[in-house]
């Protein structure tokens, strides 16, 4: 957080150092305004350490909604969680994460291609779980044995409604979209 504060405090520097002095020449304009840019490129480039100022996270439950037929969105999800496990790991901690799949979300099981499917198993294998909607199925006339992996044990009767539940229950609604 703080290089990406400096960064930005540096480039609005520059920038404010750019419209408020007006150069002599076009050419007087490049070195001043390229010294500070190619200083913010070098700093993002380094390397920062995390330095976290608390104790193990500890036990973490979240819930994460997907609603969206977007596979961008779908994979950075998918990105997002892999990571979140792996830091909370690395800080001695375990993260339980449950993924409701309801409205377009559930496009994400049907014929997903070789790398989601690899993300996916690597997911379950370390302990997600992915639930589907019962609505969204009979809504949108899908037979769940249709979706990849899916079994009657990952059915629920309502996506939007287990979210609240296990919100409820003390699982943290994560929606990395927003």
């Amino acid at each position: 957080m703080q290089v990406h504060n400096s960064l930005v405090v540096a480039l609005i520097a520059s920038a404010w150092t750019f419209l408020a002095i007006p150069p002599a020449s076009a050419a007087d304009a490049m070195p001043a305004a390229s010294a500070p840019v190619a200083a913010v490129e070098a700093k993002a480039s380094e390397y920062v350490k995390p330095n976290i100022k608390h104790g193990s996270y500890g036990k973490v439950n979240v819930v994460i909604p997907l609603t969206s037929d977007d596979k961008g969105i779908q994979g950075m999800k998918l990105r997002n969680i892999a990571n979140g496990l792996k830091a909370v790991e690395s800080w001695k901690g375990k993260m339980n994460v449950t993924v409701v799949l309801y409205a377009k979300g559930v496009t994400l099981l049907k014929n997903p291609d070789e790398q989601t499917q690899k993300k996916l198993d690597e997911l379950k294998q370390q302990g997600v779980q992915i639930k589907v909607c019962d609505n969204t199925l009979r809504e949108q006339g899908i037979d769940f044995h249709s979706l990849y992996h899916v079994t009657d044990a990952d059915i629920v009767p309502s996506g939007f409604a287990e979210v609240a539940y296990l919100q409820a229950r003390k699982h943290f609604v994560v929606d990395p979209v927003n």
